[in-house]
């Protein structure tokens, strides 16, 4: 049996590429912002433009610096904050490094 493609959120890059502007960062400096060795700006390019769908490190790490939740990033019914960076309301509760082995 063939597998269905998965689905994309349609404002995916719409968003990325509004947080990017309204922080008034280049391509080359969000690559900086972001922070992930060996990522480029046609990185960058082709997540804003649909072409190359971002690992979820790098969507959470858009959220971080957009000061949003990663919800509303991948929810095409949702809309970023007026103001990025916005201040989100639950910021989450860390958790104690433990690792996994030691839980098993």
């Amino acid at each position: 049996m063939g597998k269905a493609a998965r689905q994309r959120p349609a404002r995916l890059g719409e968003k990325l590429r509004r947080i990017r502007l309204a922080l008034g960062l280049s391509q080359d400096e969000m690559v900086s912002r972001l922070g992930f060795e060996g990522m480029t700006r046609e990185y960058v390019s082709g997540f804003e433009r649909d072409i190359r769908e971002p690992p979820l490190p790098v969507l959470l790490a858009y959220s971080k610096i957009g000061g949003c939740y990663l919800e509303v990033l991948i929810d095409d019914d949702l809309e970023l904050p007026e103001k990025i960076p916005g201040s989100p309301k639950y910021e989450g509760i860390k958790r104690a490094s433990v690792s996994r082995k030691k839980q098993r």
